[in-house]
């Protein structure tokens, strides 16, 4: 296995058929990745999904399993949502070779994340992602197998690792550390008037694709808590929206 591939992992969020899973594991061992991250959905130690899995029943039995997405990907620090469909919340969509670059130039935990077979992943989940890509495919029928999908983007890996072994990483804050300042910002911003109360998460969308293409490292992060924490000290008999007498 290339030292390169060790760190990412395959997210599959709430996987509906045992099947699958194991596909999905053949497709990984078949790459040279091996971490498997399952959150929710069906039992994964079904026969099925052994059946399907042939020689990669040990990434089967390895699986770590999660509650919620937010709990798989705390200590993730890029992760990339894969999406068939494109939209106000889902721009800027990554090719899957543009995606394995971004992902090996990395350091640490990194992870490709996967949605259900019938729906794929939520804005909700989106979200909580680094980046978003989508694999190019006939408009007459866009949607893959999942365990189709996880096999593109792997083998977009282990062609990128092979190839570039020596891309340079950074090591970017995980995801369960920017989820405190997203959530301060959030508050500050409704307390001065800048985000609606009745909709924030809207522009915080927005505000998370900012950050997240910003890749904060740790003391990125520690200036953009401090600020926040000056803002809210500022603004604390604040009473007026711009623009109100």
């Amino acid at each position: 296995m290339s030292q390169h591939l060790e760190p990412i992992t395959i997210i599959l969020v709430e996987p509906q058929f045992p099947g699958n899973i194991g596909m999905v594991c053949r497709a990984m061992k078949n790459m040279g990745l091996s971490r498997l991250r399952l959150v929710a959905g069906c039992n994964h130690r079904d026969s099925e999904a052994v059946k399907f899995a042939v020689a990669a029943v040990d990434l089967l039995e390895q699986a770590v399993c999660f509650n919620t997405l937010a709990e798989a990907l705390a200590d993730v620090t890029t992760s990339i949502a894969t999406t068939r469909r494109s939209g106000k919340y889902r721009q800027e969509l990554l090719t899957p070779p543009q995606a394995a670059q971004a992902l090996l130039r990395q350091s640490g935990t990194t992870a490709l994340v996967f949605g259900r077979e019938d729906h794929g992943l939520s804005t909700a989940d989106l979200s909580l992602c680094t980046l978003q890509a989508t694999i190019p495919s006939s408009g007459e029928l866009g949607s893959l197998n999942l365990a189709q999908a996880v096999l593109i983007f792997c083998y977009e890996l282990f062609n990128a690792a092979a190839l570039a072994p020596d891309i340079p990483q950074r090591t970017p804050v995980p995801s369960g550390d920017l989820e405190p300042l997203f959530e301060q910002m959030s508050a500050t911003l409704q307390k001065i008037g800048y985000l609606n109360p009745q909709n924030p998460d809207h522009i915080m969308r927005a505000v998370r694709r900012i950050l997240f293409r910003a890749e904060l490292d740790r003391r990125d992060l520690a200036i953009m808590r401090g600020m926040f924490s000056q803002i809210d000290w500022a603004a604390a008999n604040f009473s007026e929206r711009k623009g109100q007498p």
